[in-house]
């Protein structure tokens, strides 16, 4: 009996021995992994799954890249690549549908959209990814500027939306954005996306915790989602996100963000995903008064051009006397703290006294301790009474970082030009100089001095009038499908 249960306990030890499995191995990005779709049945009010005939009901699960490293252990560490660590944070569930298939095909169409969308949004990713993280959002939100502009810090929508994240200006007043003659705050990317997240923060409450109805609402307004929301009720239907009636670019908007979502998953379908260093490639710097971008450029030696592309929240050549008099430099955090620029310019001298810590002296002058550990490129957190520390407090003289332009006529900044276009227009029967001006959005003074009149002429119908006009923005959709179109075609001819 005893030799039997000694085999026994032998042999059980040797199937427990077989049964082990190797580690967890992240995939790279080569693996050419299936795609499963599998039907599900959809909850009566999840917005997550489409109940209509009009939407297939089929859920993309996630195989491999992706899901398996957004599972695994390894999907918790930082990954070295900014786009691979986005790509193992998306977390949405993503449905198939002829919606998402159409976004899908047209991304595929563009092999190298992601790559020339993202040499724009290089100096501003990681700390959108940051901003994201930190207040614990979906990481999709990240991919929110790329599907509203084609990340274009300038552009604006004909509803007179502006920036990356494209907020109108009501809206992006009520979320803390500056606006004046000197500064834009949308057209801030960092200001513009702390005020897009908390809109879209606000959304996701007003909408009990639903993304899909969220994005909807920041899209077409939060009014127009409830209603089409209400309407379903009162019909006996379905209110998840796929459901609802709502305008026509509304409902393509969702899907474009989560097409893009899963082909930034699953590169091996085609769409081009860039390497990008997940790291602060830029660093802000709070100047602490009004500065010129000319006095800034020449003390920092990067041109002023430079400066003015990576901040274009600015409109003028100085900041406001009223802030913001913060600057994105190109520049990691570590190489402006040590820079000459910034130790001549923007540090004092702290001696350090009996009782004084890493920590107190920090919070005394508004820094974090690893901040003024390495501004003093301190390694550990000891510290000697008497040893002189740089602090980040300003002794630049006030007045000293800008230009009088009336005393310096040679430097007075040149006014932006902004592209025109010429129509004829044909006088009719009762028009004036002012009717006309006002039918255009023109000043009248403008319309008679293009056409050698003055602004009291009687006009004689038949008249041909020349108006320039700015060039019409189009909408941010038609850009995104027609306008990219032909930069991609000149990209992909490029030798790569």
């Amino acid at each position: 009996m005893r030799s039997y249960l000694l085999a026994l306990f032998v042999t059980l030890i040797l199937l427990s021995g077989c049964q082990t499995t190797e580690p967890y191995s992240a995939p790279s990005d080569t693996v050419q992994a299936p795609v499963i779709f599998n039907h599900v049945k959809p909850s009566s009010n999840s917005s997550a799954q489409p109940t209509d005939t009009k939407h297939k009901k089929q859920k993309i699960t996630l195989t491999a890249p992706a899901q398996q490293a957004a599972t695994s252990p390894q999907a918790h560490t930082r990954n070295k690549d900014l786009w691979r660590h986005i790509a193992d944070n998306l977390t949405i569930q993503i449905y198939l549908n002829k919606a998402l298939n159409k976004r899908i095909i047209w991304y595929t169409k563009q092999p190298k959209y992601l790559q020339i969308v993202s040499a724009r949004a290089a100096p501003y990713l990681y700390h959108i990814v940051s901003k994201i993280e930190q207040r614990k959002l979906p990481m999709e939100l990240a991919l929110l500027p790329f599907v509203e502009s084609d990340f274009r810090p300038t552009i604006s929508s004909s509803e007179q939306a502006v920036g990356v994240w494209q907020l109108v200006g009501a809206t992006a007043h009520h979320f803390g954005i500056k606006s004046d003659q000197w500064y834009d705050g949308r057209k801030d990317v960092l200001a513009s996306t702390d005020a897009a997240l908390a809109y879209l923060e606000y959304l996701h409450k007003r909408f009990d915790g639903d993304w899909l109805h969220a994005l909807a609402a920041y899209n077409s307004g939060e009014g127009r989602v409830k209603r089409a929301i209400a309407e379903n009720k009162k019909r006996g239907k379905s209110t998840d996100y796929w459901s609802l009636k709502l305008p026509k670019e509304t409902s393509e908007y969702v899907p474009k963000l989560m097409a893009l979502s899963y082909l930034i998953q699953n590169p091996q379908r085609g769409l081009y995903r860039p390497k990008l260093a997940n790291k602060a490639l830029t660093t802000e710097l709070n100047v602490g008064q009004q500065f010129d971008f000319s006095v800034i450029a020449n003390l920092s030696g990067i041109g002023r051009s430079q400066l003015h592309k990576l901040n274009p929240g600015y409109l003028k050549n100085q900041s406001s006397p009223n802030g913001p008099h913060t600057l994105l430099l190109p520049l990691q955090q570590q190489s402006l703290l040590s820079s000459q620029f910034f130790k001549n310019n923007f540090t004092g001298e702290y001696t350090v006294k009996k009782n004084d810590t890493l920590y107190s002296i920090a919070r005394r002058f508004g820094l974090s301790v690893n901040k003024l550990k390495a501004m003093n490129n301190k390694t550990s957190n000891l510290i000697g009474i008497g040893e002189a520390l740089m602090v980040g407090q300003p002794r630049t003289m006030p007045d000293s970082l800008t230009i009088n332009y009336k005393i310096s006529p040679y430097l007075e900044q040149t006014e932006i030009a902004i592209p025109t276009i010429a129509i004829q227009y044909q006088v009719k029967p009762g028009d004036t100089i002012w009717g006309i001006s006002q039918l255009y959005d023109v000043p009248h003074s403008d319309l008679a001095r293009w056409n050698k009149l003055s602004a009291s002429s009687i006009l004689t119908p038949g008249t041909q009038l020349v108006l320039h006009l700015p060039q019409a923005t189009k909408a941010v959709s038609q850009l995104h499908d027609e306008g990219l179109l032909s930069e991609l075609a000149r990209t992909l001819k490029q030798p790569h």
